[in-house]
């Protein structure tokens, strides 16, 4: 079919791949990165099962490794349809460009062999490309962070207007959370173990007849492996398969990634809303079809949307591990091609959309200042009653004055659409005229803050800036999207 001609139109494509992921996560779980990862996994047990004495030949060794990346995919699904097994369908088609060393391709190896420590490779790489991406989501939001970290804002509780915060202490919460996450990413990274050199049901019995009976050659076999792959350590027992506890653990630390992003963008699009801060928008960007004036927020509604995903995709190893039958069941086969991937996969599209977003998000000053006068004279009048205590008041007149007050103004917000005018009416009675030159001091949005630029100031220095220290090199990276 010529290309052009439309036939890749004619199947499903997951949108994954085909509209958001970045080339580097689509190839880490594309089939050539498995199928040449298992011929480097054939070359490594050959390699190493030769340096421990057995009749292994350097011209087997050299024959694999120089037809590593020449898969005949055609072939290997042929043989997939005759055989009904993928793993034996690709030892024949390595073995048909590798006739010399057919024969000791595999050997003593079970399925699980090149498809576990397959997996476990790709896990470890998934998190290599995603721990770069949320640092420097993280980086970007520190800047936005300390660039407003005494920007007085409306903070807000149930979505009611509450005391004042920062526009910098709002994005210190986003990023705490994105740095605990970056923690257990880490974590789920280091924690990943190779499942090694294991045999059929986990107890090594056909690599201890291969050698003999020589115990201590089986774990030198199994520790040179590791060791090739890439792993500092091998799980000690497995089944046939590693524990798929280990998928719950990566995909658990993904979905809380997805719902720190969820939160994150669901904040971004109620301020927009607001229009106290909005995400970037293209020159030439759409935002409705019917209304031309729209600027919809529609990069934190895709992560929002990919999030829902990520988070619901973690239900899948729950089930796994919890019905895995004794030493192993083929059900978890199927349900992993898919949950595995699309976790990193959606993970990795999440993290390119927000960081672009926060490279970009716009802050409207004077928006917030307008919304902070209409809120602040309510939120003010407990420092009224104390300054006129202090000009020789009595405490419980003053209250009783400013309740009636608030309530008049509070009408003509709710009923009449008014502005807030509780000020003007304080300024009209005679009864606060000891204190109307101390008025703008008391109204001053900066007094109304705490501590709030104090808190970004020492977040940012002792907890965020610290964890981003080993990605100083990968800092640069843009994100230019192209949906």
């Amino acid at each position: 079919m010529q290309a052009g001609s439309g036939e890749e139109f004619m199947k499903y494509r997951s949108p994954l791949v085909s509209r958001y992921a970045s080339k580097e996560m689509a190839y880490n779980f594309s089939d050539r990165k498995k199928f040449t990862t298992w011929r480097r996994l054939w070359l490594y047990l050959a390699k190493a099962e030769k340096e421990l004495g057995l009749s292994i030949t350097d011209a087997q060794v050299s024959e694999m490794e120089s037809h590593l990346e020449d898969i005949d995919f055609v072939m290997a699904a042929e043989e997939e349809r005759k055989l009904r097994h993928d793993v034996m369908a690709h030892v024949h088609t390595f073995a048909h460009c590798c006739p010399t060393a057919a024969p000791i391709i595999h050997l003593g190896a079970t399925s699980c062999y090149v498809g576990d420590n397959t997996d476990l490779i790709m896990l470890r790489d998934g998190f290599d490309i995603l721990l770069p991406k949320l640092a420097r989501v993280i980086d970007r939001l520190a800047n936005f962070a300390e660039k407003y970290a005494d920007l007085p804002t409306l903070g807000f509780t149930h979505y009611q207007p509450a005391q004042l915060t920062t526009v910098g202490k709002r994005a210190c919460l986003w990023l705490q959370d994105l740095v605990m996450d970056m923690r257990n990413l880490q974590r789920a990274r280091e924690d990943l173990r190779f499942r090694g050199v294991k045999g059929t049901t986990g107890t090594q019995a056909s690599f201890l007849q291969l050698f003999q009976g020589d115990h201590e050659k089986v774990e030198e076999l199994d520790r040179k492996v590791t060791e090739m792959a890439g792993f500092k350590k091998s799980y000690l027992v497995t089944g046939q398969t590693y524990s798929r506890k280990v998928d719950i653990d990566s995909l658990c630390v993904l979905a809380s990634l997805g719902a720190t992003v969820h939160k994150i963008c669901t904040d971004i699009r109620l301020l927009a809303n607001l229009k106290e801060i909005e995400e970037p928008f293209e020159k030439e960007q759409i935002g409705s079809s019917a209304m031309p004036y729209k600027r919809n927020p529609m990069r934190a509604e895709r992560c929002c949307s990919l999030a829902r995903h990520l988070m619901a995709l973690v239900s899948d190893p729950l089930q796994t591990a919890a019905v895995q039958w004794l030493e192993r069941t083929l059900d978890d086969s199927a349900n992993r091609r898919i949950s595995l991937p699309e976790s990193f996969l959606t993970a990795d599209i999440i993290l390119s959309t927000l960081q672009n977003i926060t490279e970009g998000l716009v802050v409207y000053p004077k928006v917030i200042e307008r919304h902070i006068r209409h809120e602040l004279p309510f939120m003010a009048t407990e420092n009224i009653i104390m300054a006129m205590v202090k000009a020789g008041g009595n405490r419980q007149d003053c209250h009783e004055k400013i309740r009636v007050l608030s309530q008049q103004a509070a009408a003509v917000v709710k009923q009449e659409g008014g502005d807030n005018d509780l000020l003007a009416r304080v300024q009209a009675d005679p009864y606060f005229t000891p204190i109307l030159g101390q008025l703008d001091s008391i109204l001053d949005p900066k007094t109304f803050i705490g501590r709030a630029p104090q808190q970004v100031t020492r977040f940012l220095s002792e907890e965020v800036r610290p964890v981003l220290e080993p990605y100083k090199s990968k800092m640069d990276v843009k994100i230019e999207l192209e949906l």
